[in-house]
C-alpha cells in the first residue's frame, strides 16, 4: 500500500515533535476524496467532487495534549507543525522508537468495485431508478429526493512507540426521502443504507428496495394514531433499535467519560449493571459495516471488545491517552473526523449479542405495550444516564399482536435502568443499514449499530393518546 508520508520523513517529525519531550507522539496525515450527488423530481440537483488533504501532529505529556495540523506536505511546513505541537504540549525530554511498517492488515472493507471508478451518469441512474420507483409507487406520493455519497479515505499513521502504517478507506451512502400527501395531511419517509463498500453494495440492496422502504413508512403514517402515554412494555425491533444501545449505553462507556469519573458506569467494572441477559459488544471487525476498521486512527488494529457481558461490566473503549491513564490496554477505538482533529475514543459497530428467545413469542407475551422500529433525534444525560428518543416509526401491541401504528411516541428512561429492565432477547440479531453517524466533542463518525428483538419490562413513554 501506498504511503502518504515515508518512514523517514514519519521519524522526522515525530523528533521534532518531542523535543521538548513528551510520553507520546503521533502523525495522522490523511487524503480524501468525496463526490456527491442529489437528484430531485426526476432530474439532477446537484453534483460535487471535493478533496483534502492534510497532517495532524499530536504530542502527549500526561493527561495534557498539544495538537497542530497544516495542510501543506512540504517538508518545512510540517516540521513547524511538530514544532507548535511540542510546543503546547512541552515537557521533558524523551524519544521515539524507530518506526515499524506494519504489513497484513485485515481487509474488513467490502469495496470488491469502488464506486470512484464508476461513471458519473452510472450513479445518477442509480438515483434515477430509486426516484421512479417512489414517484410511482402511490398516487399520494408528491415529492422525492434521493442522495448519493461516496469518498476514499487514504491515511498514513506513524507513532513514537515505533508504529507505522497506511490504510484505504471507502465509504457509500444512498438516502431516500419521500413527502406524501392525503386529505391535506403530510407524511414523511426516510430511509439510506451503504457502508465501506462498493458498487457491488447495489446487487444486494437495490436501488428500488430503498425507495419501497421510504414509501412504506410515509404512507403507514396515515393509519397512525396518537401514542399512549404512561408506562409500559416496549419490545425493540432488530437492527434500528441499537442506536438505544448507542446512545443510551455506548457513550456512556467511553472511556474519556470514565477516566474523569463523569459517566453513570464510571468505576463499576466487575460490577452487574444489567440484566445477565445483556451482552453488549462493540466491534471494529465486521465486514463492510460503515463503523469498520482495518486500523483505527491512532495505529491499532482494533477486534470486538465485550463492554457488559451476562450483565457485567467489563470494560470500556479506550484510545490511547485514556488506556495510558487508566492502565489498561487501547481497544482500537481512538478515531477522529479528519487530520484537523485530536482523536477521542468512539464507538464502531455496537449492538447487544442475540439471545434465545422466539421474537414472535416475545411479541405474544405482552398484553399491551410499544414496538419499536425506527428513532429519529433524541439526547442523552452521560452523567446520569437518563435519555429521551423519538419514536419515528411504532406501533401498538394489543394481546400479543402488532396492531395500529402510532405517532408521536417518546421513549423515555435511564440507561442502566433499562439494561436491568431487559426480560427476553431474541435471536434475530440485525445490524442497521449504514446510514448512521455519530457526533461527539464537535466530531463526526461513521458507526453502526445492532439489536435482535428485545423486550423491556417497563419504560416510560409520552404520548397524547
Amino acid at each position: 500500500m501506498t504511503h502518504l508520508l515515508d518512514s523517514a520523513q514519519c521519524q522526522r517529525l515525530i523528533t521534532a515533535a518531542l523535543a521538548r519531550g513528551g510520553d507520546y507522539a503521533d502523525v495522522f496525515c490523511e487524503r480524501t476524496v468525496s463526490r456527491a450527488v442529489s437528484y430531485e423530481e426526476d432530474q439532477v440537483k446537484s453534483a460535487s467532487e471535493s478533496a483534502r488533504l492534510g497532517v495532524g501532529i499530536r504530542v502527549v505529556v500526561g493527561e495534557r495534549t498539544g495538537y497542530a495540523y497544516c495542510e501543506d506536505l512540504d517538508e518545512a511546513t510540517l516540521l513547524a507543525t511538530a514544532a507548535r505541537a511540542a510546543l503546547i504540549a512541552h515537557s521533558g525530554p524523551a524519544a521515539g522508537s524507530p518506526l515499524i511498517e506494519r504489513v497484513g492488515l485485515p481487509d474488513r472493507y467490502g469495496h470488491v468495485s469502488p464506486l470512484s471508478g464508476v461513471p458519473l451518469q452510472e450513479r445518477i441512474e442509480l438515483l434515477r431508478r430509486a426516484s421512479r420507483r417512489a414517484s410511482a409507487a402511490d398516487a399520494r406520493v408528491r415529492w422525492v429526493s434521493c442522495s448519493l455519497v461516496d469518498n476514499r479515505s487514504e491515511v498514513t499513521i506513524a507513532t513514537s512507540d515505533g508504529v507505522f502504517v497506511s490504510d484505504d478507506r471507502p465509504m457509500l451512502r444512498m438516502n431516500v426521502q419521500v413527502n406524501a400527501e392525503h386529505n391535506g395531511r403530510r407524511e414523511r419517509g426516510y430511509t439510506g443504507g451503504g457502508g465501506r463498500q462498493g458498487y457491488e453494495y447495489f446487487s444486494r440492496r437495490a436501488p428500488e428496495a430503498l425507495a419501497d422502504e421510504a414509501v412504506r413508512q410515509a404512507l403507514t403514517m396515515f393509519e397512525a394514531r396518537e401514542a399512549p402515554a404512561g408506562a409500559f412494555p416496549v419490545v425493540l425491533a432488530p437492527a434500528t433499535s441499537g442506536i438505544l444501545i448507542h446512545e443510551a449505553v455506548g457513550h456512556g462507556l467511553e472511556a474519556d467519560f470514565n477516566r474523569k469519573g463523569v459517566s453513570a458506569y464510571s468505576g463499576k467494572v466487575g460490577e452487574q449493571v444489567a440484566s445477565p441477559l445483556v451482552t453488549v459488544i462493540d466491534d471494529g471487525t465486521v465486514l463492510g459495516d460503515r463503523g469498520a476498521v482495518n486500523v483505527d486512527d491512532e495505529g491499532i488494529v482494533p477486534e470486538s471488545t465485550t463492554l457488559i457481558e451476562n450483565g457485567v461490566l467489563r470494560g470500556y473503549l479506550n484510545d490511547r491517552l485514556s488506556a495510558r491513564v487508566m492502565g489498561v490496554a487501547p481497544t482500537g477505538n481512538g478515531r477522529r473526523e479528519g487530520y484537523s482533529k485530536v482523536p477521542i475514543p468512539r464507538m464502531r459497530v455496537t449492538y447487544l449479542a442475540a439471545g434465545k428467545d422466539d421474537p414472535a413469542d416475545i411479541v405474544r407475551s405482552v398484553k399491551k405495550g410499544i414496538y419499536a422500529v425506527n428513532f429519529g433525534g433524541g439526547s442523552v444525560d452521560i452523567s446520569k444516564g437518563d435519555f429521551n428518543f423519538h419514536v419515528t416509526e411504532g406501533y401498538l401491541i394489543e394481546d400479543g399482536k402488532i396492531t395500529a401504528p402510532l405517532r408521536g411516541a417518546t421513549l423515555i428512561g435511564n440507561g442502566p435502568e433499562v439494561l436491568r429492565r431487559v426480560s427476553r432477547v431474541g435471536h434475530d440479531l440485525a445490524l442497521s443499514d449504514g446510514m448512521w453517524t455519530c457526533g461527539k466533542d464537535g466530531q463526526g463518525c461513521p458507526v453502526g449499530q445492532g439489536l435482535p428483538t428485545t423486550l423491556v419490562d417497563e419504560m416510560t413513554v409520552g404520548g397524547k393518546g
